[in-house]
């Protein structure tokens, strides 16, 4: 599962969540974000199993990732907006933020509140 927030300056706030996977003592994030890095991103397992961590990224654009599990094993995240090959004959997991931008961009061009509570001082 991912959970996209967004949040002030055009960064997204995502939470990757992968369910629990039999015989997996270690789980990495590896993508763009991370220059594919191995070690740099570690998910941390909770009480029931599953897997997750958070990071807070560029909106506007789209990272390719995947996960790495105890040091050998690749997995995709089959919660991901989308898939891309990959030159090792697989695919990618992509997470999107392209639209989470732009709604960013959408909440910033929106009329202030206060002048709806200035309409109602006329009536």
């Amino acid at each position: 599962m991912i959970v996209k927030h967004k949040m002030a300056k055009g960064k997204v706030r995502v939470t990757f969540t992968m369910p629990a996977l039999d015989d997996v003592t270690q789980l990495y994030l590896v993508g763009d974000f991370n220059n594919w890095s191995i070690a740099e991103t570690p998910l941390k397992q909770t009480g029931d199993g599953t897997w997750s961590t958070t990071l807070m990224l560029d909106g506007g654009r789209q990272y390719a990732y995947r996960y790495f599990a105890n040091g050998q094993t690749w997995h995709n995240d089959w919660a991901a907006d989308s898939y891309i090959p990959n030159t090792f004959g697989s695919e990618n997991s992509v997470i999107d933020l392209m639209e989470t931008e732009a709604a960013v961009a959408d909440t910033a061009a929106a009329p202030p509140k206060r002048a709806t509570a200035a309409r109602k001082k006329a009536r």
